[in-house]
């Protein structure tokens, strides 16, 4: 088909966010450097509606890499035992949030394994100890699964959004990346929760993972749909050579920004990062996903002594670079598109749940 008799299926995407399944199947599939500009442009336009020229930046706080789970794909899975597992301190944790706030960070992204050790008591604790310090700004959680009276207490501590990805929303896709104690509705039941109860709520699924097929990305995008998330974050799957997929393809750049244009034309005031995952499997990465459609960036606020430990996939950039060193290059390589960093908590536009100041 050429890709021109596409482009009514773009019109019609942008003016109802939706497809037929076989409509979504020719815009996944069609590889075209032509549609792939086009369906670029108009995401641009969308994002540039809702959000103008501005790039929303979140401080990246690796916090622990022990994890109780050992799903297939992840280089910090349990079962690892090369890994080299460390936690930081609270006073750490608060140290880096106070570096990202002199930086201009408005928005603090705790994120790490699923670990024990960090109970609910630890973590409300440390969630009001940051709130404490920098009231103004937004607190975001990645730690994984856990229960909604969890989910409630943290959420009552001040943290305002949860980031949780779905990983594939395929239900025997995922139970071929995950072990059998991991349950997929069990995942499914955890993002609902996280949106009754009022956060902000991330999503988001790996690209070209192994046995995804065009029908998983599809479930994918019918789940997006159906969850209304306030950001969706996706990325290409990187092998770890220490994982039972290590020999497995890598994603791809260009499958990663068909798939962010598509979501922006579906999710038009979605939060859409353009992770460090697109910015390794390709260098310019992030760049191109902001011109994809995408206007959030995630900087590394870690300790860098810890930030090679905190390794998911192989190859990760950004390990050795301080976090100023790190946003005056971001900075940079962010005005080559014509965007621009902003110091800005970069709440959803549509948000109606918890206010912040």
């Amino acid at each position: 088909m050429e890709c021109q008799k596409l482009f009514p299926l773009l019109d019609k995407l942008e003016q109802t966010q939706d497809l037929t399944d076989e409509e979504f199947s020719l815009l996944i599939e069609d590889h075209s450097a032509e549609l792939g500009k086009e369906i670029s442009r108009r995401a641009r336009i969308l994002r540039e509606k809702y959000y103008g020229k501005d790039v929303y930046i979140r401080g990246l706080i690796e916090f622990t890499n022990y994890c109780r789970n050992n799903c297939y794909y992840c280089g910090i899975r349990c079962g690892n035992a090369r890994a080299q597992r460390y936690r930081l301190t609270r006073e750490e944790i608060l140290a880096c949030c106070d570096t990202g706030y002199e930086l201009g960070f408005r928005t603090f992204v705790l994120q790490g394994g699923e670990d024990a050790y960090f109970t609910d008591d630890r973590l409300t604790e440390l969630i009001r100890a940051i709130k404490k310090s920098h009231p103004d700004c937004a607190l975001t959680l990645s730690v994984g699964e856990r229960e909604q009276d969890s989910y409630e207490k943290l959420f009552e501590a001040g943290a305002d959004r949860y980031l949780l990805r779905h990983e594939t929303a395929d239900k025997a896709h995922y139970e071929s990346l995950h072990p059998p104690e991991l349950s997929h509705e069990h995942r499914l039941k955890c993002l609902h929760a996280l949106k009754t109860i009022g956060y902000q709520v991330g999503c988001g699924m790996m690209t070209g993972s192994p046995g995804q097929t065009t029908a998983c990305l599809i479930k994918d995008l019918r789940l997006l749909q159906e969850l209304q998330p306030e950001m969706v974050g996706i990325g290409p799957f990187i092998p770890h050579h220490d994982t039972p997929l290590a020999g497995c393809q890598p994603g791809t750049a260009g499958l990663t920004l068909r798939l962010l244009s598509i979501i922006r034309l579906l999710l038009p005031q979605v939060l859409l990062p353009a992770t460090t995952a697109l910015g390794t499997i390709d260098p310019g990465g992030r760049e191109k996903g902001l011109m994809a459609g995408a206007n959030v960036l995630m900087p590394n606020l870690s300790p860098v002594t810890v930030r090679r430990q905190y390794a998911l996939y192989d190859n990760k950039i950004c390990l050795g670079e301080e976090g100023a060193e790190c946003l005056r290059c971001l900075s940079k390589r962010v005005s080559s598109t014509g965007y621009r960093i902003v110091k800005d908590r970069g709440d959803h536009p549509g948000f109606k749940g918890k206010e912040g100041p």
